[in-house]
């Protein structure tokens, strides 16, 4: 038996861990999100070993609350820290194209707030539990689009605020590891690849869109690269390299792949 906390669970991958992780009823699963009234597929999937937490990651507070029921929910123990909340849009503004000064801050410190900030308040609220576990792992959502040679390689250059969010967060990760491998503890920062977490159909607009970036990606993919994931073949790929992943490789920064293939 093991117990998970997934943030960010109410929708797309987050929702896919849960799902994937709660199939094993003798797993433990904690599913923070937001707002419960929001989080209406995860209600759905209806499995007694799903326990669902509100909590956004920026409030400490609230997240001091999850942990506690979590807690006396296990024993003081946890095995698994799934950091996956985050917030993330597809701006296709660059750095030296923002309308205003203040609106490059904003857009900036928004995404270190929630995203760096918060996922790291998110690992220091949990890892007392983390610390009495026998896994000790905590593992982080990340991105291919935070290596610097994949941006270069690419040409991307939108999306800035999230880009260089999971950056300054892969490095957080990288911190972590050092200051508690002689704990035994296992750091991961994981891309989970290209994924379709699309829950509405697309315009035809979209379609089009969507469809001339993922051609594009083709070119400069490695040959493994079929196009997009569903987020099920994607929380499995990525499942697999979690519980593969060692203390002697820990703060690492890896594909779905458990290497730098992005896609």
């Amino acid at each position: 038996m093991s117990s998970y906390v997934i943030t960010g669970a109410a929708r797309g991958i987050g929702l896919e861990f849960v799902s994937q992780l709660s199939v094993d009823s003798s797993n433990s699963i904690f599913a923070l999100v937001r707002s419960k009234s929001g989080a209406t597929a995860l209600q759905n999937l209806q499995r007694q070993n799903i326990t669902v937490l509100e909590a956004d990651i920026t409030d400490v507070e609230a997240l001091k609350v999850a942990a506690n029921i979590v807690s006396e929910a296990t024993g003081g123990k946890l095995d698994y820290l799934i950091n996956n909340a985050a917030i993330h849009d597809h701006s296709k503004t660059t750095l030296d194209k923002f309308p205003t000064e203040d609106a490059l801050d904003q857009d900036l410190l928004e995404n270190f707030r929630v995203n760096t900030l918060g996922t790291i308040h998110t690992t220091n609220t949990f890892l007392p539990l983390l610390r009495a576990g026998t896994t000790k792992k905590a593992i982080t959502i990340s991105t291919g689009g935070a290596d610097p040679d994949f941006n270069a390689k690419t040409g991307s250059a939108g999306q800035v605020g999230y880009m260089i969010s999971k950056a300054a967060l892969n490095m957080a990760v990288a911190k972590f590891a050092a200051a508690l491998k002689r704990e035994g503890f296992v750091f991961l920062s994981i891309s989970p690849g290209l994924v379709d977490t699309a829950t509405t159909e697309r315009t035809a607009q979209e379609s089009a869109e969507y469809k001339a970036f993922t051609q594009a990606l083709a070119k400069i993919a490695s040959p493994n690269f079929s196009g997009p994931l569903t987020p099920q073949e994607s929380v499995k790929m990525m499942l697999e390299v979690i519980y593969r992943w060692t203390v002697e490789e820990t703060g690492a920064f890896v594909s779905h792949y458990g290497n730098k293939e992005w896609l």
